[in-house]
């Protein structure tokens, strides 16, 4: 090798060249033969002049969409709509009776028996079923249950009573279920604390035998309860709140962020003789209350101290000042305002402060939270609590916190109950644990309505809870007409916050099927995964609601980030009315810009749809069978067949896409009978080295034909349910598809598919088909084979005799994956410049490949916690070196910058020497014909492992200790769109009702009465 490379450079690049030339030869023959893409060809060419292709109109796309899930979204509102009139119902005709007695089905103990095999109180029989509509959970079609948080008493009397009353939903719960069967979990969440769920099922405790679930703290329910409000929760920290009082005290704040939302915004206050600002860069502002704000201040709660004295009246001015200033600022919620006091006492009733501030408009409401046994200034608390339209609570132990925080939510509540405003409410996206599906836990959005009394008491504003459903956004997705998008389009959705309800790029767990979910996963923002945006334009114009267009050059990974696709998307968005939510939809100019219609028989189309080898895409609608029950178990073909036929009138079909599929049985039926014609050949790979012949049309039919019995495949997972991405999915088609429609016309693209982190010992060869000689045509299908790989090493050897027979190392690289050709199988799919790490370096300094740099918002870091936070430190990751450390680590979510490499295409051959040290090594680089690949031979006379290409994965902002840099963000507010609704409050309160008023003592009543006379009066 090294008198081929050194004594006749000249003549190295002209065998090189002759090699790669009938090695692409051998594999594309194979290729084109057992994949039958020539037959596929011709076979939709013989319907060029019958078929009609048309320009996607984008914004009709996603106009469309947006009625279909504002129509969907109606259904599940009205379902709640009726639940809020039979609860209100309910209630006004029940009389509370404290000694009321009445068995009902508790969630914990249904079916379960004492060891004599009775029944438990509050148990008894109970029927369950698995139904797969429930992920195949054991439910209950009839009845609902009833779930008591672990701290709460069973059978206590207001319990009894709201579960008596509350039995009237059974019926409307069945009844909703029965109009539309695409509903799954409903529920009553009570003020009192329990929860009503239908269907019922059987709930199980933790390993402590604990069930912490309120769902009182649910954000469903806080936000259906209360509207948005900025808050400054004020602690004391002065000498006298040392040990288990600012135990207790760290704990109250915590549970009050529980009770924030996103919608919300606060600060916290240390207060002893100075003012401590838990995060001392946001002095005299609020921040978003969003997971991760929250998050970063509950870690600043450990710091807190107590010495000192505390000066009340100074932290209650700050406060005040601090919410009137942000408040004109127009930046908060611009509703309700709320001042938050956890201290272990007040001297005195500073009515000064408050009549300087406060009064009489009273628009800031005070929540004292009397911490510790003691009484001796509760009368000073309570009157606070009284005087500005709040609630009074003494927290005496860490049991107590929970339900006492708790009660300022139904103060808040007050004026919409006055109002009878019944606001309906949607959350972002979230992962619930108890709805797990076959990938693994599932995004959700729930939909909730609060339910008041409508008993003459109301004007003291009386909530008895909220009712809400959870809305599967895998739901959404079967609404999206994927088959109009193209290979690369896909819609997505936002919040009036601008956070994520669903899109392709959304990544919410830590690794894919598991059931672990990041911390921030429910607030990632458009901007994090449409980051080319760098104005936000698309965000911001979502987010307030607009109609409209975008376009921007994009960059889009696939294969789990291993390799680059450069697009030039136009963006198209609308808002869904009747919720806070923004649809849009993505469409990639060239070939994703077009779609084409065919027509032939329903007799032809059925004949063939109804063949043993075709599939249809899972998680595409072509007939809703969720409408009726009888429909559920029809498969999308079953369903296809009796619409057509006519049998079942009732089923609902998108009829242009089940004419398109028909088209497409039709025109690709023939290659059934070609593949089975190879397949029963013997003389036709004898070697078995060609496994699988595949295709998938851009209706998301698939065929596929075995050349080998199922158990002798190399990669049992391919076209298989395990094997993510390559099928067609809800959000995307499969990833031999999008890199075939990439790939120039009439050849072929190879890759290696993993599992895990092991290579399956395969290649994939798949090439698109093309309706029409013209760059703009669609691509109608793909069509490929999986081969094994060492078939596909033997084949290179074939062709390259000369090279094996020399001291050199001939190898092929895939889009930059190493494919070694040898004995170094290990290496397969590594990136090719960790295993030549000096060719790849020059091929960059020669222009061979360009670098782009992207950039991941989701990404995770291991920290490396020592032993306090100050030790912690962000590992930067390098594929050259490895990290050890010792002690604990984890990883915790950051923003990464990361290096693609990309070859320049129009470079098809590339020769070059290399300086190891002195010594010269040369190599030649050759593009194989009609493929993605390169042969790359160096020779072996030069050491050049020394040379090491550093590919470092950069963390954005890495000193994310840079105390600036952490406070810029912090402050840092996008656009958002505020809820259209707000009830700060209500003139006909009931003001006295604040928390333990008949226990204020005489002189303090007689103080306070007047007071509230003369405010009500104004």
């Amino acid at each position: 090798m090294d008198s081929v490379l050194s004594a006749q450079t000249q003549h190295a690049p002209t065998m090189v060249k002759l090699w790669a030339s009938a090695f692409g030869g051998e594999i594309k023959s194979i290729s084109a033969k057992y994949s039958g893409s020539q037959l596929l060809q011709k076979k939709y060419k013989e319907f060029e002049k019958s078929v009609r292709v048309e320009e996607i109109d984008g914004m009709k796309v996603v106009k469309t969409l947006a009625k279909k899930m504002e129509e969907m979204f109606r259904m599940k509102k009205e379902a709640m709509r009726r639940l809020v009139e039979a609860a209100e119902e309910a209630h006004l005709q029940h009389e509370e009776d404290p000694e009321l007695q009445y068995e009902y089905f508790n969630a914990v103990l249904i079916n379960e028996v004492d060891e004599e095999g009775n029944n438990v109180e509050l148990g008894g029989e109970f029927v369950l079923e698995p139904n797969d509509h429930f992920n195949n959970l054991s439910v209950n079609l009839s009845l609902s249950v009833v779930q008591v948080p672990t701290n709460m008493y069973n059978k206590d009397p207001a319990i009894v009573n709201g579960v008596y009353w509350s039995e009237a939903l059974n019926k409307v719960f069945v009844d909703n279920f029965e109009k539309d069967p695409s509903l799954i979990w409903q529920y009553f969440g009570s003020a009192k604390g329990f929860f009503r769920q239908y269907p019922g099922v059987k709930w199980h405790p933790d390993e402590h035998g604990v069930i912490a679930f309120d769902c009182r703290n649910r954000k469903w329910y806080i936000q259906a309860a209360t509207s948005p409000k900025d808050m400054v929760i004020l602690v004391d920290v002065s000498g006298s709140m040392k040990g288990l009082r600012l135990t207790i005290a760290r704990q109250t704040v915590s549970s009050i962020l529980d009770t924030l939302g996103d919608d919300d915004f606060f600060n916290i206050i240390a207060y002893n003789q100075e003012m401590h600002y838990v995060e001392p860069c946001l002095n005299g502002t609020l921040v978003r209350a969003d997971r991760n704000n929250k998050a970063h201040f509950r870690e600043h709660l450990d710091k807190l101290f107590a010495k000192g004295i505390g000066l009340l009246g100074d932290a209650l001015t700050e406060a005040f000042t601090i919410l009137n200033d942000f408040n004109q600022t127009g930046h908060g919620s611009v509703c309700s305002q709320a001042i938050m006091l956890v201290t272990d006492g007040a001297t005195q009733m500073y009515d000064d402060v408050f009549a300087k501030f406060n009064w009489p408009d009273r628009k800031v409401r005070i929540f004292p939270y009397l911490i510790g046994r003691e009484s001796a200034f509760a009368d000073n608390m309570k009157w606070m609590a009284c005087a500005n339209k709040g609630y009074f609570s003494q927290i005496s132990t860490l049991a107590d916190v929970q339900e006492n925080v708790m009660r300022y939510l139904h103060v808040m509540s007050r004026p919409k109950v006055i109002d009878h405003e019944h606001d309906t409410v949607w959350t972002e996206a979230y992962v619930d644990s108890t709805s797990r599906n076959k990938k693994g836990p599932s995004l959700m959005t729930t939909v909730a309505m609060p339910v008041f009394s409508t008993k003459n008491e109301t004007v003291s504003g009386i909530l008895l809870g909220v009712v809400g459903t959870d809305i599967p956004l895998q739901e959404l997705m079967k609404i999206i007409p994927k088959h109009l998008l193209g290979i690369h389009g896909y819609a997505f959705a936002i919040t009036n916050n601008g956070y994520i309800l669903t899109h392709p790029d959304l990544r919410p767990l830590y690794q894919e099927g598991q059931k672990r979910r990041k911390p921030n996963y429910s607030s990632v923002d458009l901007s994090e995964v449409e980051w080319e945006d760098k104005d936000d334009f698309l965000r911001n114009a979502m987010v307030n609601r607009k109609t409209g267009t975008f376009s921007m050059e994009v960059k889009k990974t696939v294969d789990k980030g291993k390799r680059l696709l450069k697009m030039h998307n136009d963006y198209f968005y609308t808002e869904v009315k009747g919720t806070p939510f923004s649809v849009g939809v993505a469409l990639s100019r060239g070939h994703g810009k077009f779609f084409f219609r065919g027509n032939v028989s329903v007799e032809a189309g059925l004949l063939d749809l109804e063949q043993p080898d075709v599939a249809l895409a899972d998680e595409w609608t072509y007939c809703n069978t969720d409408e009726h029950h009888e429909h559920r178990s029809l498969s999308q073909i079953q369903a296809i067949k009796l619409y057509l036929t006519g049998r079942k009138p009732h089923i609902k079909c998108d009829r242009e896409l089940v004419q398109e599929v028909l088209f497409d049985a039709v025109v690709t039926a023939p290659l059934e009978a070609y593949w089975t014609g190879l397949a029963l050949n013997k003389s036709e790979n004898s070697d078995k080295g060609v496994e699988i012949a595949y295709l998938g049309t851009r209706t998301g039919l698939s065929r596929t034909s075995l050349f080998v019995v199922p158990e002798h495949l190399s990669n049992q997972d391919f076209l298989t349910a395990e094997d993510k991405e390559g099928v067609f999915n809800a959000d995307h088609f499969p990833l031999w598809y999008k890199r075939a429609a990439e790939q120039v016309p009439g050849t072929f693209v190879y890759s290696i598919p993993f599992g895990g982190n092991e290579n399956k010992s395969v290649v994939l060869a798949s090439t698109a088909i093309q309706l029409l000689d013209d760059r703009k045509s669609p691509i109608v299908a793909s069509v490929g084979i999986q081969m094994k790989l060492d078939f596909f090493q033997r084949k290179f050897w074939t062709a390259s005799r000369q090279c094996a027979a020399l001291d050199g190392k001939c190898t092929i690289s895939c889009d930059n994956e190493y494919l070694p050709l040898n004995k170094h199988l290990p290496q397969t799919g590594l990136f090719f410049g960790e295993v030549e790490s000096a060719v790849m370096n020059k091929l960059l300094l020669m222009g061979s490949f360009k670098r782009i740099t992207l950039y991941d918002y989701q990404a995770l870091c291991r920290v490396y916690a020592g032993s306090s936070d100050s030790a912690r430190s962000l590992s930067h990751v390098s594929t050259c070196v490895s990290f050890m450390s010792r002690g604990k680590t984890m990883m915790v979510p950051c923003d990464t910058e990361y290096p693609a490499f990309v070859s320049e295409r129009t470079i098809k051959e590339t020769t070059g020497n290399i300086d190891c040290e002195g010594c010269a090594r040369s190599f030649v680089i050759q593009q194989i014909p009609s493929s993605n690949l390169f042969m790359v031979v160096v020779d072996n006379k030069c050491d050049c492992s020394s040379v090491w290409f550093i590919i470092s994965i950069s963390i954005l902002n890495p000193s994310a200790h840079n105390e600036s840099l952490k406070c810029d963000r912090l402050k840092f507010q996008k656009d958002r769109k505020r809820p259209e609704t707000c009830h700060p409050f209500h003139p006909e309160e009931n003001a006295m009702e604040c928390g333990g008023t008949a226990g204020l003592s005489a002189p303090l009543t007689a103080a306070l009465l007047p007071l509230l006379a003369t405010l009500i009066s104004r």
